[in-house]
């Protein structure tokens, strides 16, 4: 039996139809799962002790857009404390250990570092606090943290951390450590050759005038 122009017509629109509602269930799917990368990374982030850079460093720092409160609460001081750990063959320090400020009063610490490789290498900075309820209100204007680095073999760089302690900082805290740890970026530079031994340089410390 001969199947009519308007059955065929029927037939292609119902299928079109149905290709269109899958398609749109795909695309779907797809838009939920890209959503749900972000809390995955987190949780995993979180399980393994790893740092979630792009999300936490960048939502408290003034790269964010949002207007720091310039308040200073001269009632209060709060010491900072300042380390640094190089998971690598490179020396890595802050230029002082500790200073004092007042919540909301803008402050300036130089990090120093310097390959002591005979190769280039590329690297970047994790940071971490201690306590951890500190980090939300540790508001870094500029930190060499935002950004990856590549350093030629024997070449030194001094970095600043600009920073404003939110005056909302729980009044119980009174002494804040910023930790930062440099890892080598895979991939960046040629890896290291097996078994090559490095010499280390001396390294001496600068310490930036206090304003």
């Amino acid at each position: 039996m001969a199947t009519s122009p308007d059955s065929k017509t029927a037939l292609l629109g119902r299928d079109n139809r149905r290709m269109f509602g899958k398609l749109a269930v795909i695309v779907g799917l797809m838009f939920g799962f890209g959503y749900a990368l972000v809390p995955m990374y987190d949780a995993i982030c979180n399980a393994l002790g790893i740092n979630n850079l792009a999300r936490s460093e960048l939502i408290t720092s003034g790269h964010t857009g949002q207007k720091l409160n310039t308040q200073v609460d001269t009632s209060r001081t709060i010491t900072v404390e300042f380390d640094a750990n190089a998971r690598g063959p490179w020396d890595f320090k802050p230029a002082v250990r500790s200073i004092d400020v007042h919540p909301g009063e803008m402050a300036t610490v130089m990090y120093e570092f310097r390959n002591i490789q005979d190769r280039t290498m590329a690297a970047q900075a994790i940071p971490s606090y201690a306590p951890k309820q500190a980090m939300a209100h540790f508001n870094k204007v500029e930190c060499f943290c935002f950004n990856e680095y590549t350093l030629k073999a024997g070449e030194s760089k001094q970095w600043p951390v600009v920073f404003v302690v939110d005056p909302k900082l729980p009044k119980d805290v009174r002494t804040i450590t910023l930790s930062y740890t440099f890892f080598e970026v895979g991939g960046k530079v040629p890896a290291a050759p097996a078994g090559k031994a490095t010499d280390r340089v001396a390294v001496t410390a600068s310490k930036e005038p206090q304003s």
